[in-house]
């Protein structure tokens, strides 16, 4: 399966993007899906996930009530709202596919398949 990330930019402090997560080669609906930042010269951190049906969702502390997951499984496509944006929210973000579930949501080493990235930009 092939991930395309999309949606962002530059933005500033308490503003809002929409990231998107285009899914082609394959459904993904079968997949969890998830978000994760990349700041420049930190680790790949977890943003947030979604289960398979869309029900279930998981956030870090530092997005909760900031920024919402959904997906649609009929467009391939899953999505991050970001709202509120902070200027520690500059980061790279990439969108994740997990076909089986191993038991660690938060870590990289759970997902299969990656996007390559869409830069945001938050201004102070």
């Amino acid at each position: 399966v092939q991930l395309q990330a999309s949606g962002g930019g530059l933005v500033q402090a308490g503003g809002s993007l929409r990231l998107s997560c285009a899914a082609s080669g394959r459904s993904v609906a079968s997949a969890a899906m998830g978000w994760f930042c990349q700041a420049p010269g930190k680790e790949r951190e977890f943003v947030a996930r979604i289960s398979r049906s869309g029900g279930t969702t998981y956030y870090t502390d530092s997005v909760k009530g900031r920024f919402t997951i959904s997906r649609d499984n009929a467009k391939n496509t899953v999505y991050l709202q970001m709202n509120n944006l902070k200027p520690e929210d500059t980061a790279v973000y990439y969108c994740a596919a997990d076909n089986l579930y191993r038991g660690s949501y938060y870590s990289t080493y759970e997902y299969d398949y990656w996007g390559q990235g869409t830069l945001v930009t938050v201004s102070s």
